[in-house]
């Protein structure tokens, strides 16, 4: 790992390429010219599908946005499960959870949840959750998987911790694959440029080198910021789209896209599902 001030140095650097030289050599390092990705069909809370789409494949089930009650989650939760069938289903962000209006505890809003047929938490936001070891040892109590580290929004001055957080839960609590260090909602007051983007991820696989995966999301970030990502520390493209529309031919369809930039970044595209198993 590299040192703080040696962390705060490259912070403060405007040497892009230099630094993402460093982070791309820890990737490779660890998984070589491989690049695993999965595509995710999205469950919102309030809207759940009686069936699915035509040409649907998922890796993963997920189900978004923040519950009004407890039971507003399970019944997602048992819709979901009965759509996913034996594909992954994960859902929420472990900080929406803490305070449900139905339950006395977090407790007992997890392990009712697992009950409905939930495998995994998908989003453990670093910058939301005050107490995250004892939320996340709570998540595992109950039966449920969490892989997954996040960030809500992420502020300037946070950059830096939001990384050292990550690497710090891994030692303390561990059992996480992956670390999303880019924000899932974009700040009016302070927007972040594709520079500091690309920055984030390649600093973030250099501070947290503890955690196998760097994510970037290929549904909110795009396909040009998530090709360059992968070559200066990231490894894994989450939420490509399950459903194609059929409209723009084979080789445009979402699986052809997705493997053909992996391709163009001179790397190996590998399918995987949400519980990080290879399966393509």
């Amino acid at each position: 790992m590299i040192s703080e001030a040696e962390a705060q140095e490259l912070l403060e650097s405007k040497d892009l390429i230099a630094i993402g030289m460093r982070a791309d050599e820890i990737r490779r390092k660890r998984h070589g010219g491989q690049t695993t990705f999965v595509r995710v069909f999205e469950i919102h809370v309030d809207v759940q599908p009686a069936s699915l789409p035509s040409r649907t494949s998922a890796g993963e089930f997920r189900i978004v946005g923040s519950p009004r009650s407890l039971d507003a989650a399970t019944a997602a939760v048992r819709n979901g499960r009965s759509v996913a069938g034996e594909v992954p289903l994960t859902g929420f962000s472990l900080a929406d959870l803490v305070t449900l209006e139905g339950s006395s505890s977090l407790a007992d809003t997890l392990r009712a949840l697992r009950e409905a047929g939930l495998e995994a938490i998908s989003e453990v936001p670093l910058d939301r959750l005050d107490h995250a070891e004892t939320a996340i040892a709570e998540a595992r109590a109950a039966g449920l998987t969490v892989r997954r580290l996040t960030v809500d929004v992420q502020q300037p001055d946070d950059r830096m911790a939001l990384a050292h957080r990550a690497r710090t839960l891994q030692n303390t609590v561990g059992g996480f694959h992956a670390f999303a260090p880019l924000s899932r909602t974009m700040s009016i007051s302070s927007p972040t440029t594709g520079y500091d983007d690309v920055k984030q991820v390649a600093l973030s696989r250099l501070v947290a080198d503890n955690i196998t995966s760097i994510q970037v999301d290929w549904q909110l970030y795009g396909p040009k910021l998530a090709q360059f990502a992968l070559t200066i520390g990231a490894d894994d493209v989450d939420a490509v789209a399950a459903v194609d529309a059929g409209t723009l031919g084979t080789r445009r369809s979402p699986i052809e896209e997705i493997r053909g930039n992996i391709r163009a970044a001179g790397l190996e595209p590998v399918e995987r599902n949400g519980r990080f198993e290879a399966i393509g």
